[in-house]
This record gives structure tokens, C-alpha cells and sequence, in this order.
């Protein structure tokens, strides 16, 4: 179902704010992952805010949907949107990546709400994601799992591995979707491990393929829809095409951005242009 002109505002108007904050916070702990943080905005907001089924008062309601960022190092923007979504106060952010927070550099199930899975390195996520999903089929819920991959994983092989098993296991609960910037820690993904057709590898591994603008929140939820709505066994990715950095023009596509502390003069101009004072 479409999103109607005020809804679509409303959570465009959120991103907006979510990237704010994340460069304010992130700039205040002087550390973290600026680029891929912003990349994955309207993917996470979609999610959490639109499509996934989760209760706040409820994180671990057996049968909510399970979202994992695989690409655990956007956490930063991962904890903003559950702020918001309410499983924590949004003053915590502050916390970021202190001693003793509860919003560890990466994603941690065991001390923060809202949190599926502990992510960090890459490649192992989509794997637990399949693991998550057979074993909510077996409980015989209706609960989805939505994976959020990236760059850096689809570099690895236990990620092509999950995609086989999936198809396997007639996988038809996980929704994966491709936060794909083509941009990693090193550079281009072009330059690091070139991908190729990634449709058609997905496609050839027995993967439904929905592509569409990762940056935009009515899209996405157009993408979530349709994957939730084909009648067959086999799993679906949405390849959502993202920019690195985006909204901050001196950061998108750069890789040097995906883990670089933000400086004072860097930080006004990022938030000038995402419009904030």
C-alpha cells in the first residue's frame, strides 16, 4: 500500500532529524562510523517505523519481527532510529561508545533493547538471520527477519553460503535488503572485489531480486511490500541503491569516511547542509 503525501513527509522529516543527531553524536564522542551510518537512514526507518513489527514495551514479544543489521557498524544510526521508535530514552545517545553505555561500537542483544543480534563482523549476520527464521518457522509464527547487508558483506563467502541454505530451506520468512553503496572501509567495492551484476547473482543462487532507491522511505516500503507478498518458498533481497554518506556532500561516496572522527569545521558543514543550525 502506498504512503499517503503526509505520511511520506513525516518520515522524511525523521531521517532529516536522524542525521542530524548522528553527526552531532558522533562528532561529540569523536568516534564511530559517520558513512555507512547514513547510507542505511531510509532503510532502518522504513523498517521500524512503517513495516517491521516490533513493541517497544514488548522487545522480546516472541513473535515481533527480527530485524539484524548485518553491517554492524552503522549501529550509530541503528540507535538513533530505536530512540525514536521509543526502547530507549534519545538522551542516551550521549553515551555512545563510553564506558560502561549500553551503545556499544557495534550492536550488542545483550545490553541494548530493541537489539536482535550482536553484529560485527561481517559475513556473519546473514547467517544468523537464516538461523532466526527456520527457527521462527518451526514455532510457527508468521514473524519475518529482515537482514540488512552491506558492502564489506557480500565480500564474504559465508554470505553466498546463507544464500544457498536459504533456498534450500525454502526460506520464505527472511527478507534480506542490500544497503548498497558500493563503498567500503578501503575504497570502492569496484576497486576492492568488483560485484559484478549483483541481480543476477542473487537471481542465479535462486533469490527473488527487488531493486529500488534506497533513499527513498516510500520505495522501500513499495519493496518490503511486494517481497512480503510473493506466494513462493524462496527468499527475497530488496538491492537498495544508497550513497555512501548521504546528505553530507563532502562525505558521500568517500571512503574515507566510514570510520573518520568528525572535526569542528567538518561538523558545521555537515550540519548545515542536512539543514540543521
Amino acid at each position: 500500500m502506498s504512503l499517503t503525501a503526509e505520511r511520506k513527509t513525516y518520515l522524511d522529516g525523521l531521517c532529516g532529524k536522524f542525521r542530524r543527531d548522528v553527526i552531532d553524536t558522533l562528532y561529540a564522542a569523536q568516534t564511530g562510523h559517520p558513512g555507512g551510518s547514513l547510507s542505511v537512514c531510509e532503510i532502518l526507518t522504513a523498517l521500524y517505523f512503517e513495516k517491521a513489527r516490533v513493541d517497544p514495551s514488548n522487545p522480546q514479544k516472541p513473535d515481533r519481527d527480527r530485524i539484524v543489521l548485518c553491517k554492524g557498524h552503522a549501529a550509530p544510526m541503528l540507535y538513533r532510529v530505536l530512540a525514536e521508535k521509543g526502547f530507549f530514552p534519545v538522551e542516551e545517545m550521549k553515551t555512545l561508545r563510553q564506558l560502561n553505555t549500553r551503545l556499544q561500537g557495534h550492536p550488542s542483544i545483550k545490553h541494548t533493547p530493541g537489539v536482535d543480534l550482536s553484529t560485527g563482523p561481517l559475513g556473519t549476520g546473514l547467517s544468523a538471520a537464516l538461523g532466526m527464521a527456520l527457527g521462527l518457522r518451526l514455532s510457527n509464527t508468521n514473524a519475518k527477519v529482515y537482514a540488512i547487508l552491506g558492502d564489506g558483506d557480500v565480500n564474504e563467502g559465508t554470505v553466498w553460503e546463507a544464500c544457498m541454505s536459504a533456498v534450500k530451506f525454502k526460506a520464505n520468512n527472511l527478507i534480506a535488503i542490500y544497503d548498497w553503496n558500493k563503498v567500503q572501509l578501503d575504497g570502492k567495492s569496484a576497486d576492492i572485489m568488483p560485484q559484478g551484476d549483483m541481480a543476477a547473482k542473487f537471481s542465479a543462487f535462486g533469490w527473488r531480486c527487488i531493486p529500488c532507491d534506497g533513499h527513498n522511505v516510500e520505495a522501500l516500503c513499495e519493496a518490503i511490500d511486494k517481497a512480503n507478498a510473493y506466494p513462493d518458498d524462496r527468499p527475497v533481497i530488496v538491492l537498495a541503491d544508497t550513497v555512501k554518506g548521504k546528505g553530507v556532500s563532502f562525505m558521500e561516496g568517500q571512503n574515507a569516511w566510514h570510520g573518520k572522527a568528525i572535526g569542528e569545521s567538518d561538523h558545521k558543514r555537515a550540519v548545515a547542509e542536512l539543514g540543521g543550525k
